[in-house]
């Protein structure tokens, strides 16, 4: 029994990217070695998926309900802008992501339950799908993991909340924090599930399936590098008309490279802080903005849900013209203002996204087990493109209004 207890703590010790890296490799070898007398890990991963399944609706619901709740009006600072380029930043990274998959389309391996799935007929049907579902019964909406629904529900709630009880806000904003340690302690179970989806994977496809993998990763790290080094870089130079390029290598260097080992926005705010107070900007405005911007800005996030989510639409042969995928862009844009705090939360809500497309909840799941056996790799630099724009954008905000008032003569960008 002390043996057991011993080796679970240093088990534990292992970082959770190191504990999947051992999952996947400890998968791929059972089935490549003894497939039928392993079988029985399959079940980790349906476990996996299903208690995914289970646990994000109420998330998505408490978390975007709770963060509108909370929000408030501070003092005089220049969040209107720094705002703006969060989102402007954050749509774009969508648009940049549905041109790259339309350029190289990807598929990924799913399961039998995606036979009987007929597709949205046009844009026409797109909308009339979409707000129908906005209008859904919240319970009926939680139930079935009717994404649009609960997030149109959180927004209105939140909305109506802003002006009641600090204790009635507290209690949310508790159900949330509980909500996400139980989506902490479900990840902890990742490395047994991604060895069970893994092992089903190449059971049922060979090893062509890590082939697919594979292309999905490079597909998902070229839209986020294109979006760090071209999309950032000039959304910066139109707002400064100065080289973006030092602040841009000077947030990456000094911020993206610690958030892409902790995987974690939330965790890398006090790293942000540091470099916002580095560059010398108004404290009012970042104390405000970074923390805010581990929230809602989210470039990384609206990548990988929309490459995700058309990859699976792909997959079932699901035509995506050009004003679905700009709604698609828009619905990304704002599933990923509600990513939670957790490594692998934008992955939870592809759901939402794919629900776009009439995608079964049972099989945007599958898509999110993906994810995870991915996420390794697509985690860390999701994140480390996050977290490094929150301040490449406070820091834009910041210079191009001491470019509006003429005290930028001797303003450099590093």
């Amino acid at each position: 029994m002390d043996f057991l207890s011993g080796l679970l703590k240093k088990w534990n010790k292992i970082s959770l990217v190191q504990r999947i890296i051992i999952g996947l490799i400890i998968g791929i070898l059972l089935a490549v070695l003894i497939p039928e007398q392993t079988r029985f890990v399959t079940i980790f991963g349906s476990l996996f998926v299903g208690a995914l399944r289970a646990i994000a609706p109420l998330l998505v619901f408490f978390l975007v309900m709770s963060a509108i709740a909370q929000h408030k009006s501070g003092q005089e600072t220049n969040m209107k802008s720094i705002i703006i380029l969060y989102l402007v930043g954050t749509v774009i990274s969508g648009l940049v992501a549905v041109a790259g998959s339309f350029l190289f389309p990807v598929t990924v391996t799913l399961g039998d339950s995606v036979s009987n799935i007929k597709p949205p007929q046009g844009l026409v049907e797109v909308l009339k799908n979409l707000l129908l579902n906005i209008v859904d019964n919240p319970i009926e909406a939680l139930s079935t993991a009717n994404y649009i629904g609960i997030l149109s529900w959180a927004i209105l709630l939140g909305v109506a909340l802003k002006n009641s009880k600090e204790t009635t806000k507290n209690l949310i904003a508790n159900f949330s924090d509980a909500l996400t340690k139980l989506v902490k302690w479900v990840i902890n179970f990742a490395p047994l599930g991604v060895m069970g989806l893994v092992f089903n994977a190449i059971v049922a496809n060979g090893l062509s399936a890590l082939q697919n993998y594979g292309k999905l990763v490079l597909l998902l790290l070229g839209c986020m590098a294109f979006v760090a080094f071209v999309t950032n870089p000039l959304i910066v130079f139109l707002s400064v008309r100065k080289n973006p390029y030092p602040l841009v290598f000077k947030c990456l260097k000094k911020s993206g490279i610690t958030a892409f080992f902790t995987r974690s926005s939330a965790a890398n705010i006090p790293i942000n802080m540091n470099l916002c107070e580095e560059l010398e900007l108004n404290k009012d405005t970042y104390s405000v903005s970074i923390p805010l911007g581990a929230t809602i800005n989210m470039s990384g996030a609206a990548v990988t849900i929309t490459v995700m989510t058309l990859a699976a639409a792909h997959t079932l042969g699901i035509t995506v013209d050009i004003y679905t995928a700009v709604i698609l862009s828009i619905i990304a844009a704002i599933s990923a203002c509600g990513t939670s705090g957790v490594a692998g939360g934008s992955i939870l809500l592809i759901p939402l996204a794919a629900s776009l497309f009439g995608i079964p909840n049972a099989v945007a799941m599958q898509v999110v087990g993906v994810g995870f056996i991915i996420g390794v790799i697509q985690d860390s630099c999701e994140t480390a493109l996050n977290s490094s724009t929150d301040v490449l954008f406070t820091a834009t905000a910041e210079f191009a209004k001491k470019r509006r008032q003429g005290e930028d003569q001797n303003l450099e960008l590093v």
